[in-house]
This record gives C-alpha cells, sequence and structure tokens, in this order.
C-alpha cells in the first residue's frame, strides 16, 4: 500500500523529542493507568475500524464475501466504514486534537496526523463513490477494483491508526501533562 506520507511522521518526532528529555521516573501501575486512558479509549475505536477494513479488503483479495454476507450487507457495511470513520476523525479535528494541541505538537493543524486524516478522506471519498454507484446500480461491484480503492489509502489509515495511539500512551502523554492535568483531561 504505497502512501506519499512524508517519512518523518509523528512517531519520529516524538522519537527525537524523547531522545533529547532526560529519563522520566517509573510509573506506578495507577499513574501508567491515567496516562494511558486516552490511548485505551481511542484504541477502542481504531481496533473497530481495523476490524471492519480487515473485512472489507479480505474479500477483496478473495474475490469472496464473507459466507452470508450479502451484497447489499457488504455494500452497506463498506458504507457504514466511510459514516463512522468521518464522523470520527470530525470529533477528534473539533473537540480532541484543539484540546491536546495545546501541549502537544503532534496534534497541531499543520502537522502529520491531521494531514493523514486529509490522505486518508481523499480515500475515503473515492470509496463512498464507488459503494454508492455499485449500490444504486450505476456500477457492478467488482472486488478486484475495490481493492485497488482500498489500495490508495490503506496504508497511510493503518499507520495513522497506530501513531495517534503511540501519541496517547502513557510514556508520550507524561511528557506533556501532569497526572492532575490528565485527571481533569475529558475528551
Amino acid at each position: 500500500m504505497a502512501s506519499s506520507v512524508p517519512e518523518n511522521t509523528a512517531a519520529a518526532s516524538a522519537a527525537a523529542a524523547s531522545a533529547e528529555a532526560p529519563p522520566l521516573p517509573k510509573l506506578n501501575a495507577a499513574e501508567f493507568r491515567q496516562y494511558n486512558r486516552l490511548a485505551e479509549h481511542m484504541d477502542y475505536f481504531h481496533t473497530h475500524f481495523r476490524s471492519t477494513y480487515n473485512t472489507l479488503y479480505t474479500a477483496c483479495t478473495t474475490q469472496k464475501r464473507p459466507a452470508g454476507m450479502s451484497i447489499r450487507s457488504f455494500l452497506a457495511l463498506g458504507e457504514q466504514f466511510c459514516a463512522q470513520l468521518t464522523m470520527h476523525h470530525t470529533i477528534e479535528e473539533q473537540h480532541v486534537f484543539p484540546v491536546l494541541a495545546r501541549k502537544m505538537p503532534a496534534f497541531r493543524k499543520e502537522l502529520e496526523l491531521l494531514e493523514q486524516h486529509k490522505e486518508i478522506h481523499r480515500g475515503l471519498d473515492r470509496l463512498e463513490e464507488y459503494l454508492r454507484e455499485c449500490r444504486v446500480g450505476e456500477r457492478e461491484l467488482r472486488l478486484g477494483e475495490l481493492k485497488g480503492v482500498f489500495d490508495g489509502f490503506g496504508g497511510v489509515l493503518w499507520r495513522h491508526l497506530d501513531e495517534e495511539v503511540e501519541q496517547l500512551g502513557a510514556e508520550n502523554m507524561r511528557r506533556f501533562w501532569t497526572l492532575e492535568e490528565m485527571e481533569r483531561l475529558r475528551l
């Protein structure tokens, strides 16, 4: 899955920054849970997106829909995937990223995570159009063609799902937020 995303990822930026910072003291279990709370919450949603993507993509690579799934259900699953991922990114961009960006550079508008959203949504727009055309009968569903649509944005989607959770992980969050701030941070 080729992508035009620059090599200087948010994860690489965070790694470079942490290489310059002195080591932080070890977290106890309660501190780790508090700092890792947002990563776990985000990964819950991302796991759903990965699972749905895998169901759709596997059908494309095997040239066979999941057992018992009608074409109508398959198309609906794809359209739900697009709608849910769009809603998820909209919530992040309007409510989550602005709060995190106050202290965390990776969530600022000009950096990688938001650029990844844009690239993902160019792919989602193509996917939605393809699925709509199939649903209304303007086009016949061809799983090989659909695979090409997924290949156009799958790499950046998977990288994004991983990097976003990594940015919200305990070891990174504690570099920017105190425990007291984490307790008040409700996203």
